[in-house]
């Protein structure tokens, strides 16, 4: 009779933080050795092995070659834009998939708040992805066309941070990348509790989810992660449209999706960030303004107006006019006194701007003079 072998086990992330935690736990190793090894980690990014961390004991050593790798995801291709302001990286998963991270750069001297230049100097903020593809389908998002592959775990997230402070200083975090990071739940708020500990020590106040308005996540949002900003792609002042370009919106129902968002603000009292992507002809007139403006009058809100980025020729929409921008800026900002910024469009010749991550990179990688723009995370703060 033949023998069978079984398949080798496939070494965890040593940042996948629930398992690495239990593993030192079953093993009756303390776990306040796992934020030097992590320290290592970052320090030494391309370390093929953790020998080299410092002061573990040997049954930790054992427990590390037996079951974790540094890092289980590489860069494959990174790309910049002309001006060098963002970054974006291609990163190859454990499983053969890939998704992209993107890294922006910006000069928080260039911005002004309450009127008042603003401190500071160059930083950057990182653009997580969540999910390999999106089952969202929502049709002004290239992710959207992959369909949906597979969840990240909380390290995949996490390396993407890793990799990304090999090219620039962290200092915000959205997850605004790639997939809808409110139906990987558990590793979200998993990978948050890493990003905020040591040693990558973020503040939750520097840190942005963005969902299309998850409502059974959203309700126990603010419980399990206190003080990380939210943000909704709303981009319909009403249901029809909403589910015209947002198929996934027809099971969140549009007043649903309010009462949850107005519970959430009643118990955290923070802002809400809205972000309103412009269809020309779609949801930019000053009707939609006005329809928007009156569903958010009771709300502490910031909206954000995301000229459209064109995907290809699988895009029927088209990216409104400045004068449609503008009006529509003006109703919400001067009729219902509600803080709206227009999003300023980074990466677009990399294919790195908001809406056109689909893991695909050109071939060309540009230099260029740095020229920093202010920062809209700064609305975060």
């Amino acid at each position: 009779m033949a023998s069978s072998s079984s398949a080798p086990v496939s070494r965890r992330s040593v940042f996948d933080a629930a398992y690495i935690h239990s593993e030192f736990s079953a093993a009756g190793i303390s776990s306040h050795f796992i934020p030097l090894i992590w320290k290592y980690v970052l320090q030494n990014p391309r370390c093929s092995d953790l020998d080299g961390v410092q002061s573990l004991p040997a049954a930790a050593y054992a427990l590390l070659r037996q079951k974790f790798r540094p890092t289980t995801s590489t860069v494959t291709a990174v790309a910049n834009s002309k001006d060098r302001t963002t970054t974006k990286l291609l990163i190859r998963l454990q499983n053969g998939e890939s998704v992209e991270a993107v890294v922006m750069r910006y000069d928080t001297r260039l911005g002004k708040y309450d009127g008042k230049p603003r401190s500071g100097g160059v930083r950057s903020t990182l653009c997580v992805s969540s999910q390999v593809g999106c089952k969202m389908g929502c049709r002004f998002c290239a992710t959207g066309t992959m369909g949906f592959k597979s969840n990240l775990s909380s390290g995949e997230i996490v390396e993407q941070l890793v990799h990304s402070s090999c090219y620039s200083q962290i200092r915000n975090v959205v997850f605004m990348g790639m997939g809808e990071p409110m139906n990987n739940y558990n590793a979200l708020v998993e990978a948050i509790g890493v990003f905020t500990g040591s040693p990558f020590q973020l503040s939750p106040k520097r840190i942005t989810v963005s969902t299309v308005g998850i409502i059974h996540a959203i309700n126990k949002f603010n419980d399990d992660l206190p003080n990380v900003n939210l943000a909704v792609s709303l981009h319909a002042p009403d249901q029809d449209i909403r589910c015209r370009i947002m198929p996934a919106a027809r099971a969140f129902p549009l007043g649903k999706l309010m009462n949850a968002l107005q519970s959430y603000q009643n118990e955290s009292k923070q802002k809400i960030f809205i972000e309103y992507i412009m269809l020309d002809g779609v949801n930019d007139q000053e009707e939609h303004a006005h329809q928007l403006g009156k569903l958010l009058e009771m709300f502490k809100a910031v909206v954000n107006l995301i000229p459209f980025n064109p995907i290809g020729s699988s895009s029927n929409f088209k990216t409104s006019s400045d004068q449609n921008v503008k009006k529509f800026q003006k109703v919400l900002r001067c009729i219902y006194n509600i803080r709206t910024t227009v999003r300023q469009q980074m990466g677009q010749d990399i294919a790195g701007a908001c809406g056109q991550l689909v893991v695909s990179l050109p071939d060309e990688r540009s230099a260029g003079g740095a020229t920093l723009l202010s920062d809209i995370e700064d609305l975060r703060i």
